[in-house]
């Protein structure tokens, strides 16, 4: 059975003092992962399922730089991804989009977010089961909060006019983001038929409340 409960401090694995360390560039465009980033460019980590398609998902939209993916929201330092998938870290799969605001806002990136997994299902995505899988907003700035909030509560109107359930995101602020193993990063682009559970619930997001 998966572990369905963020794991308390004293519960969660150990983890290690050294990073995982971050050897390539993006795959499909031969940028750096990790910062630092152009000065014109912002960065938001957002967590919607299996981080495989939601990587995918924002790598292919205009105007973000570069992504990567990683771990965040748990306790355990420096976490592996077996680790992270016993549900003893109390990490979620995550992604960090870096995104030019001159090209496409803040606001279209949390869209993206939104409309492209079901922010209802706690922890879980679809046949994705346990915390790691938990959706989840974890934003660096007041501005990210806002506009996490402000669009959270449109499209949980949305979603609840469709009949679907609560919105179980968790939002809260970023602590640190773990970069995922080599193979993990880009992974659909190293292996392009590879499973991608991503899917949102057809239910659009609205638009204009963040300024």
């Amino acid at each position: 059975m998966k572990r369905l409960t963020i794991p308390e401090p004293n519960e969660a694995l150990p983890g290690r003092d050294i990073s995982i360390p971050v050897e390539d560039p993006h795959i499909t465009n031969g940028r750096n992962l990790e910062s630092p980033f152009p000065e014109e460019t912002e960065t938001l980590v957002v967590a919607m399922g299996c981080f495989w398609g939601a990587e995918r998902k924002f790598w292919e939209t205009e105007g973000v730089w570069v992504t990567a993916v990683g771990y965040v929201g748990g306790t355990t330092p420096n976490p592996t991804y077996e680790e992270v998938c016993t549900g003893l870290t109390g990490h979620t799969e995550a992604v960090l989009v870096v995104f030019n605001p001159l090209i496409v806002s803040l606001e279209e990136m949390l869209i993206t977010f939104w409309e492209n997994h079901d922010p209802t299902q706690g922890m879980r995505q679809g046949n994705d089961i346990g915390t790691q899988y938990r959706s989840g907003i974890y934003f660096n700035n007041a501005e990210q909060l806002h506009a996490a909030q402000a669009t959270k509560n449109l499209f949980s109107k949305a979603l609840d006019a469709a009949g679907y359930g609560t919105i179980t995101t968790e939002i809260k602020e970023l602590d640190t983001f773990y970069y995922a193993e080599r193979g993990h990063q880009q992974y659909l682009a190293r292996n392009p038929f590879g499973y991608c559970g991503i899917g949102g619930t057809g239910v659009t997001c609205p638009t204009g409340v963040v300024s």
